[in-house]
């Protein structure tokens, strides 16, 4: 099938970096949110990462110019009629996600492709809830999604041959790298990262070491570039909770429980860099380890 418009559900960090890159593709994106507020914010983020690119000579003014004409905002999921594929970035929740496609669904041409960004969430479940099993798919983006090149696919139970091959077609147009994972809680990257975030959090959490003390052994000790509570922070501590209960949950191993402080912090509202407190404090100058 033929892919000229992306549609892009939730404006933060992941859904702003979509649409940043499938604009600059050459895709027509239209950027919803509920929040319109979010959607300025996200228009101002992307002509800000936008002209980092053109300092650094990675594109060209006119390239710049180009992606953002081809980015059109929206509250309303009514404007997603045209739209070709329809990316859901929003909160790493399944009720809400869940929602947002029973919403969109009948609001859709019926051979549009449903995608989702999740990072743990079941695709066969999500998949679901839609009128469109066959034509749903997960792409999960990393985190900076302009930076970072590799992309999972994830194909639902349900999920067609051509649904597959239609999101591999996109990703690879974007510049990015497809890697194919089975749908099991977390997928691959997932799978493999946090378990070990959740590690440092128990490391912390038992005084083995301080903060600055645990980043500072795995950045120089395994050559990571940035420590895992550092990392933790950036991603957002709420979304690291999310992705290991559903680690938790669906595999039944303890191996996989949530730290007790990880638990605690994110009811403390310290959920990282966006908040400005996490394992670090972010309020003034430069970071502080808050342990």
């Amino acid at each position: 099938m033929t892919i000229q418009t992306i549609g892009v559900i939730g404006a933060g960090q992941m859904g702003s970096g979509i649409a940043h890159v499938c604009a600059l593709a050459g895709y027509d994106v239209i950027l919803n949110d509920i929040a319109k507020d979010r959607l300025e914010a996200s228009i101002n983020n992307i002509a800000g990462n936008l002209s980092r690119q053109v300092a650094r000579g990675k594109i060209s003014d006119a390239d710049k110019d180009t992606a953002m004409r081809r980015i059109k905002t929206t509250t309303a999921l009514e404007a997603f009629e045209a739209v070709d594929f329809a990316i859901e970035a929003a909160t790493e929740n399944e009720a809400v996600k869940k929602k947002i496609f029973q919403e969109l669904c009948p609001r859709i041409g019926k051979n549009a492709i449903l995608a989702s960004n999740t990072s743990s969430i079941s695709i066969t479940r999500l998949a679901s809830s839609t009128d469109r099993p066959e034509r749903f798919i997960g792409v999960h983006f990393m985190n900076p999604v302009p930076v970072m090149q590799l992309v999972e696919l994830i194909r639902g139970i349900a999920t067609e041959e051509e649904t597959f091959s239609a999101a591999n077609a996109l990703v690879r147009r974007l510049g990015k790298t497809p890697a194919n994972s089975e749908d099991f809680p977390a997928f691959i990257v997932n799978r493999i990262l946090l378990p070990m975030i959740n590690e440092a959090v128990y490391t912390l959490y038992e005084g083995v070491g301080t903060v600055e003390a645990i980043d500072t052994s795995m950045r120089l000790g395994a050559n990571h570039p940035m420590g895992p509570l550092q990392l933790a922070d950036f991603i957002g501590l709420d979304t690291c909770l999310s992705v290991m209960q559903v680690l938790y949950e669906g595999l039944a191993d303890s191996k996989y429980r949530p730290c007790p402080l990880l638990v605690k912090y994110v009811e403390a509202g310290w959920l990282g860099q966006k908040t400005k407190r996490g394992f670090y404090d972010y309020r003034g100058e430069k970071p502080v380890p808050t342990r």
